[in-house]
């Protein structure tokens, strides 16, 4: 299981073992043991491990296919899909990102943009004027202090 994971996840960052082991403070003869499953990597070495992949400690040990290896995103970052806008701007959000954030019918979002990539970002409006509100309130607190 893990691997495999450290294997797959090696291989889609375009590292040897040598590179990995450098960056580890290992051999390379213990990234081949490990990928072979002859050998576990302790916990601070799959610390290591899921920062170097940016992954979570939960993915890189899960009982993931090789195709869901190479779909993870780094760490705190999802991959949903693709999809398509329709002819008055309309998208429809992937299930399973609806699922994720709690996205139901009826809640606003924001959107967001970026110029410089074309991004585009969509937040939920609560949490975004939480967050917005959190910012004034502290901006206020440090001009009477001042």
């Amino acid at each position: 299981m893990i691997g495999m994971n450290i294997r797959v996840l090696r291989k889609k960052n375009k590292m040897s073992q040598e590179i990995l082991a450098e960056r580890l403070v290992v051999s390379r003869q213990t990234v081949a043991k490990w990928e072979n499953e002859e050998a576990l990597p302790d916990i601070n070495k799959c610390k290591m491990l899921a920062n170097i992949f940016q992954v979570t400690l939960e993915q890189l040990s899960g009982n993931l296919s090789e195709e869901e290896v190479e779909q993870l995103g780094p760490k705190g970052k999802q991959f949903f899909g693709v999809v398509k806008v329709g002819e008055r701007g309309q998208i429809v959000i992937p299930k399973q990102a609806r699922e994720m954030y709690q996205i139901h019918a009826g809640d606003k979002l924001v959107v967001l943009g970026e110029d410089v990539t074309k991004g585009i970002a969509v937040l939920k409006s609560d949490s975004f004027l939480e967050f917005a509100d959190m910012i004034r309130k502290a901006e206020s607190a440090e001009e009477e202090t001042e």
